[in-house]
């Protein structure tokens, strides 16, 4: 999960300050530093380096790194299937085509289709009939991510340049007014919730992704 974490992070801090870097291939750079830490930090039991510490440091860097301030370019959501839309060899690299074309790419985190998942569990016991152990399930798990994730939201939230996360209940009421809950194939109503998210915090062009003929993501989206 921290992985999961270290790398929504990266999506985060070097999609909004690539485009806008005053040395080319700094953020590339710098991403590079951090990512050799997150490794060590994970695979190492000795590694001087703490998650919490990690995840402050990332985005303080990002946050620190020259960029042209007054320079803004138009901002592009990614979402869809989520393998099309995570992996650079399946997208084509669209995020690297996106900023060649002049604009900022923005995706969502992978973090937040895990809790998608886990709160499907909930609707799931109130309306479908699923144990009360689902529910329990589904709000331990938020809660678990919730806190898992806290130390990178914290340091997301205290920076000048990045967006914290949102939580996934607002993200499913965003979604409600376009679309039942209950449709949850594929990536279901969090691909809606994810486009009504990305409007609202300034974000009002979306590229929606998905492997040929995925019918459940061209209909949702």
């Amino acid at each position: 999960v921290k992985a999961v974490v270290y790398g929504d992070l990266f999506m985060r801090c070097v999609y909004r300050v690539r485009p806008y870097e005053i040395t080319p291939g700094s953020a590339n750079l710098l991403h590079a530093k951090w990512k050799a830490i997150c490794v060590d930090s994970l695979v190492n039991r000795y590694s001087r380096w703490r998650y919490g510490n990690v995840c402050r440091g990332i985005v303080e860097d990002f946050d620190a790194l020259p960029i042209h301030e007054d320079l803004r370019k138009p901002r592009v959501g990614i979402v869809g299937e989520i393998l099309v839309k995570y992996m650079p060899l399946a997208n084509t690299n669209l995020v690297e085509l996106l900023e060649k074309e002049g604009a900022e790419a923005v995706v969502p985190d992978l973090m937040d289709f895990m809790n998608y998942c886990l709160y499907n569990l909930e609707y799931k016991h109130e309306f479908l009939g699923e144990s009360w152990k689902q529910s329990l399930v589904s709000k331990a798990g938020i809660a678990l991510i919730r806190r898992i994730r806290k130390p990178a939201i914290d340091a997301l939230e205290r920076s000048r340049r990045f967006e914290a996360p949102m939580p996934i209940e607002k993200v499913a009421d965003f979604a409600r007014p376009f679309l039942s809950i209950g449709n949850q194939y594929g990536e279901g109503w969090f691909l809606t919730g994810e486009m009504a998210e990305l409007i609202g915090s300034g974000c009002p062009n979306i590229v929606c992704i998905q492997p040929f003929a995925c019918l459940p993501n061209h209909v949702v989206g």
